[in-house]
């Protein structure tokens, strides 16, 4: 057993290899930008679904979007995507590059230091891009 590779590392590369030997294309493909393919929902279509339309006195969208980065923020900040879209949405219903940092910031207390610093990573990263695209 001169084999160093653990048990997870050779399930891991005969995963890779199969994709790759079912589509080529498999061995340059990344999830980043992957919530691109998902378009921001309007702000009025937000409050219908998430919002308080239909429960008057409940929380608005934007508060329960807030929440949402909240938790994915104290959950490690590890999904990208659901980060990205979110902070997307948020920007949508009016939310403030102000507001959307103080929710992660908020977190750094649960979440620690450096998930709290990759979520506003992602956050940044939302919010340039948008401030590019509305110039």
């Amino acid at each position: 057993m001169s084999d160093a590779k653990n048990p997870f590392e050779a399930i891991l590369t005969q995963y890779q290899d199969l994709a790759k030997a079912m589509n080529p294309a498999m061995e340059s493909f990344t999830p980043k930008g992957f919530e691109t393919l998902w378009p921001t929902m309007p702000k009025d279509m937000m409050e219908m679904f998430f919002g308080n339309t239909i429960n008057k006195d409940g929380l608005d969208a934007k508060t329960r979007l807030l929440l949402t980065l909240a938790g994915l923020t104290v959950l490690g900040a590890q999904a990208d995507s659901q980060i990205r879209l979110t902070v997307r949405h948020l920007a949508e219903v009016g939310a403030t590059k102000q507001e959307i940092t103080e929710a992660i910031g908020q977190m750094s207390m649960f979440a620690g230091i450096p998930a709290s610093t990759r979520a506003m990573d992602l956050a940044n990263e939302v919010l340039s891009d948008k401030e590019e695209s509305d110039t």
